[in-house]
């Protein structure tokens, strides 16, 4: 039986050809260092040396120099990763006879050459180093590939149109640098979209594709792959058929992923391409979030607790360690940006944790795996670490905030916390800078745009914005400060809490605790001589009180009211005690807006609008109403759902000549509000979001939702 000494510092390589080779009888030993390689080789001399080239601290090619000297009869099998012709011609012309690189295949006829041709002896063999191409594995269809993939692959993107030649010498470039093969590095310089990777590489290799978005993979392929090897390998199983499983790979050249996978799974594997992105998304929704670094966490140390750390802006793209329940948190909240979240929720009950992300002001639970509800508290309280917050503390509510950094992007995320009967449920906001619009961007019609811009003129004055929560109204206000922040005025907001930072503009947060509200900000704030100002919420009598005398002392005011539509904020104001002249010579017009979510662009299509819709959502009599309307069918960018993003619905109530009799006589919101259709063209929300439905952006059932 033939000896062979095998030296990688891989493991699972080490591992992977040990077994190969045992298989065809050899008698194996590992060394994973080139000192343990020639410790190994001084207590027993093997028949063959199958040694990678790169390894840290001592190289292959040092042990290779080493070896030869002290064993010149000793044949030496290279193995690298690297397709390097002086790195081949120095092992050759230090001892090896045979040069290997990786990706390769067993049915590769150089292993063959190097280990199992009895007709003539590999090490007698002369080999030209300057023919170097004669010894890399060709054979196989991947290895085959992979030697002229650059050009060919290249020659048919640029034939097909995708790409242009500059484009490839630089994807050529990258790759020489980094390493990845050139369809990966096209992608990631924006050249190429993966879909178009895909399908031009299906179409070269002969291999086929699928699109994972809307594939139904078996249940038993995902009983065959745990969650570890599906997230290690970057690969989602698709069917097992006749012992045969099939799996969605991106990368076509990685063979030795597909040999480890054989011997792991023991059973035959055949590739399927499909996109990076869709494996991942593929793999968080049927193994759900996290599920790897749960499965390894409870597969190494049980529930771990988390301990107090220093309160820091958290990397999430900073690579770490798998198994951790830091781990967990970072893709959960990498996820809620990447799916543009703007709430995660974490709710424990008997027995299980529900996760669940709010998508332009819907609600989705998230898959998870079923062992989640063991690492519930360890969950928790890594989310307090990074607030700052007692981690001890489970019997009270708490409120915080962290910083975390994503892609490049720092995001501010606002944490609460509460006790309830089966531990603490969470709810993470996550405040995106890019939340911050301008006037053209908060989807208003060109009427109202020039009202509001009108109403801003005005040197003094209060605007209200109403709404309930979460219909935008400090997005709108943030676009209206904004619009006004100029070197010369002076801004002061008084808010509970802060959203957003805002360059110029002086940001006071309440503390109701300590006796700091918006009524005593709003004191103090006034001997700061503002020339704007703006108050998050008018909640009681007194705050609104002190809010109409600073409109009447010569401010600019912003704030906001929780009432249904525009003429309810004037009997809000009323309700509070606030006198009715008060509110005519002050207020200067009313904002109720709502958020309606957007048709996704990728799938909406034209479908006949019915009798019920036209009677439910009706302009003025004069406007036609069109026969058909736009509605998302629901695909993969929208995730099924036919919305992709939001916009806002406005109704507009200026104060004028015409309404101030009936405030006077403290008329009903309704009688405000048809004064103001007659006299003013006041036009409801709803009114405001039939148009929305008649431009395509929207469909009459999101506008009936939220009016």
């Amino acid at each position: 039986m033939k000896s062979l000494l095998i030296v990688d510092d891989e493991p699972k390589i080490c591992s992977l050809l040990s077994h190969f080779f045992e298989a065809h009888g050899f008698r194996t030993r590992t060394a994973h260092s080139g000192a343990e390689a020639i410790q190994t080789l001084h207590a027993e001399v093997p028949d063959y040396l199958l040694l990678d080239i790169r390894m840290p601290g001592m190289s292959g090619l040092d042990v290779l120099r080493l070896a030869k000297k002290e064993y010149p009869h000793l044949r030496v099998v290279m193995v690298t990763a690297l397709d390097n012709v002086e790195m081949a011609e120095q092992a050759l012309t230090l001892g090896a006879s045979h040069y290997v690189t990786k990706p390769f295949s067993f049915q590769d006829r150089h292993w063959a050459r190097a280990f199992f041709d009895e007709r003539r002896d590999p090490i007698t063999e002369e080999l030209d180093p300057t023919a170097i191409e004669d010894v890399r594995p060709r054979d196989s269809v991947a290895a085959a590939t992979h030697a002229n993939m650059r050009m060919r692959l290249g020659e048919l993107l640029i034939t097909k149109g995708l790409i242009t030649p500059s484009q490839l010498e630089e994807g050529l470039r990258q790759q020489a640098q980094s390493g990845e093969y050139l369809g990966a590095a096209l992608v990631r310089l924006g050249f190429l979209t993966e879909t178009q990777l895909v399908e031009t590489l299906a179409e070269q290799l002969k291999i086929p594709s699928v699109r994972l978005a809307t594939y139904e993979i078996e249940p038993e392929a995902l009983e065959k792959v745990t969650p570890k090897v599906a997230s290690h390998y970057h690969l989602m199983p698709l069917a097992l058929r006749e012992g045969v499983l099939h799996v969605a790979i991106a990368d076509p050249f990685d063979v030795q992923t597909l040999d480890e996978l054989k011997l792991l799974l023991d059973c035959d594997v055949q590739p399927v391409l499909a996109s990076q992105s869709e494996i991942t998304d593929a793999i968080q929704r049927h193994y759900g979030v996290g599920a790897s670094a749960v499965e390894r966490l409870l597969d190494t140390a049980g529930a771990p607790s988390a301990t107090p750390a220093p309160t820091r802006t958290e990397d999430l793209s900073a690579p770490g360690d798998d198994a951790s329940v830091i781990a967990f948190v970072n893709q959960l909240i990498s996820s809620a940006v990447k799916d543009r979240a703007t709430d995660i929720h974490i709710e424990p009950f008997e027995g299980s944790v529900r996760i669940r992300q709010r998508i332009d002001g819907v609600l989705y639970e998230l898959p998870l795996p079923p062992d989640l509800v063991k690492l519930q508290a360890a969950i928790v309280s890594r989310i307090k670490v990074m607030a700052a917050l007692d981690i001890a503390e489970k019997r009270l509510p708490q409120d915080g905030r962290l910083k975390v950094r994503l892609a490049g992007q720092e995001l501010d995320l606002r944490l609460s916390v509460l006790p309830t009967s089966f531990g603490e449920t969470v709810a993470l906001r996550i405040l995106s800078a890019q939340m911050l619009l301008s006037l053209e961007h908060l989807g208003l019609a060109a009427s109202h745009l020039g009202l509001l811009r009108q109403l801003l003129s005005q040197p003094h004055g209060i605007i209200f914005v109403t709404g309930p929560t979460g219909s935008g109204k400090t997005t709108t206000l943030y676009a209206c400060l904004h619009q006004l922040n100029r070197p010369g005025v002076k801004i002061l907001t008084i808010e509970d809490p802060v959203e957003y930072q805002l360059t110029g503009i002086t940001q006071l947060q309440i503390h109701p605790k300590i006796g700091f509200s918006f009524a005593q900000g709003l004191r103090s704030m006034l001997r700061h001589d503002p020339d704007i100002m703006m108050v998050g919420e008018v909640r009681d009598p007194e705050t609104a009180e002190i809010t109409i005398r600073s409109a009447l002392t010569g401010h600019l005011v912003f704030s906001t009211l929780h009432t249904n539509d525009a003429a309810g904020g004037v009997t809000r104001l009323l309700d509070m005690g606030i006198e009715p002249y008060l509110v005519a010579s002050s207020v200067l017009g009313f904002i109720a807006q709502r958020l309606v979510r957007l048709n996704c662009p990728a799938c909406t299509r034209e479908v006949p609008t019915t009798p019920e819709i036209r009677s439910q959502l009706t302009l003025a009599p004069t406007e036609p109403l069109p026969p058909t309307v736009r509605q998302g069918q629901g695909c993969a960018a929208c995730k099924g759902t036919g919305y992709k993003g939001r916009t806002a619905i406005y109704e507009f109530l200026a104060m004028s000549p015409s309404l101030q009799p009936l405030l006077l006589r403290r008329a009903s919101a309704q009688e405000l509000a048809a004064c103001a259709q007659q006299t003013g063209g006041l036009r409801t929300l709803r009114q405001d979001g039939w148009l929305k439905v008649c431009r395509g952006l929207t469909t009459p059932a999101e506008v009936l939702r939220v009016t």
